[in-house]
């Protein structure tokens, strides 16, 4: 099998994490075990080292992934982890995907976890100035740009804002919206409001949208 080199991973430690949502003005606490994310969003040379596909209306190998549905993103998580020789964490039953928590492969973050390592211990909407670390529609010339070209936030994580939207493992809200999952972090087509730690997201897990990517995590 061919050596593919797995993305950069940053350790993130546990700690509790307070998620809102701005429609129904709920608020929660989450406790969140330490875990391993992905230093910036997936790129396309990295997608297609693995699947062979280059999807979105740009090429780039530096390019975040977009274009790809959350289904997308769970295949390729499981072929990463074929890959490296770890144990798959999803497993399809049916039209759903269970998730083996004791599995050491990739996967997608949770939205608490997507949380926790966008703010960094840090408190406000955002983890810096948003010109100096998201690519928005203010500044992104209505195009995704290469990842990392922007400031990290204080664990070392770039591009968590802006950019591309991330696809997270959770659903949205089931008993309304049925099996859409959650999207985290804004995109470069999104006003300023959008790329703020807290803001959430939903689309249909089948949909392939040009400003959705996502982010892998372990752990």
């Amino acid at each position: 099998m061919e050596t593919i080199a797995s993305p950069e991973m940053v350790a993130v430690p546990a700690g509790q994490v307070t998620l809102s949502d701005r429609r129904t003005s709920r608020r929660w606490h989450v406790d969140v075990a330490s875990f391993e994310i992905a230093i910036n969003p997936l790129t396309q040379g990295e997608y297609a080292d693995i699947t062979g596909e280059w999807p979105g209306a740009t090429r780039g190998e530096r390019l975040p992934v977009e274009g790809v549905s959350w289904w997308d993103a769970i295949r390729f998580c499981n072929a990463l982890s074929e890959h490296a020789g770890l144990a798959s964490a999803y497993r399809r039953v049916a039209d759903d995907v269970a998730w083996d928590t004791t599995a050491n492969g990739y996967r997608l973050p949770t939205e608490a976890e997507w949380e926790r390592a966008c703010r960094a211990g840090t408190t406000g909407p955002r983890y810096g100035p948003l010109d100096a670390i998201a690519w928005y529609r203010d500044n992104s010339d209505g195009r995704p740009h290469e990842v990392r070209e922007k400031h990290p936030n204080p664990w070392g994580l770039h591009d968590m804002l802006g950019n591309v939207w991330e696809w997270c493992w959770d659903l949205y809200d089931p008993e309304v919206y049925g099996t859409y999952r959650v999207l985290r972090g804004g995109g470069w087509f999104d006003e300023h409001w959008s790329c703020r730690a807290a803001v959430r997201r939903r689309s249909h897990p089948t949909y392939q949208i040009d400003d959705v990517g996502f982010r892998i995590a372990r752990g």
